[in-house]
């Protein structure tokens, strides 16, 4: 098997036959530098959630602390594409933060704005993220899977993943596609840079 179609050492180019061909490297070969550790922030997007009741980000947060990467920072915006936008640009620049994880917003009504706040700052998208998700969801909720426009990408170096605000979903995300490839995301976003000697 090759290795990951999104690393610059993910396959490796020899000469063959005077030409050059894409060697593959071995599976997870190249996760060695992977971080074991992402300072994370949680921001919900919600006009009613309180601390006392926003259980999608107790879900989030259960998950990450669980796989090993602490909270840094915690807030409950309103349904605003401005204070979203004014809050990501100031934990885009945090050292402290690698990644954050927004939930809530991404829907269609008139309220729901959280994916042109999010998408219209993002300098890198991973769009594999939001197909993903809506693959999965699909087997859980059937068409209904369209409707969501979770959407990842990059600030930056830091990693921002904007999820469903259901706790289902956020518990989906998690422990589908954001867990198992958070340390490499934000190794791959760090490299070169001072945060990946930190």
């Amino acid at each position: 098997m090759g290795g990951c179609p999104g690393c610059a050492d993910g396959r490796s180019l020899g000469p063959e036959r005077g030409m050059w061909k894409e060697l593959p490297m071995g599976l997870h070969g190249h996760r060695g530098q992977d971080r074991r550790s992402v300072s994370c922030a949680i921001v919900t997007v919600s006009d009613t959630r309180t601390r006392e009741t926003d259980h999608s980000g107790a879900e989030i947060r259960s998950q990450l602390e669980a796989a090993g990467h602490p909270v840094v920072f915690y807030a409950i915006l309103p349904d605003d594409p401005e204070s979203v936008r004014a809050e990501l640009s100031r934990l885009a620049v945090q050292n402290e933060v690698e990644a954050v994880i927004l939930n809530g917003g991404t829907g269609i009504a008139p309220r729901d704005t959280t994916y042109e706040a999010v998408a219209s700052m993002l300098g890198k998208r991973i769009d594999g993220f939001g197909e993903l998700f809506r693959m999965l969801s699909f087997e859980e909720v059937g068409a209904a899977a369209m409707i969501s426009r979770a959407v990842a990408g990059l600030i930056g170096t830091t990693v921002v993943f904007s999820v469903p605000g259901s706790t289902a979903a956020c518990r989906l995300a998690m422990a589908k596609l954001i867990i198992p490839e958070l340390g490499h995301l934000v190794a791959l976003a760090e490299t070169g840079t001072k945060k990946a000697g930190a």
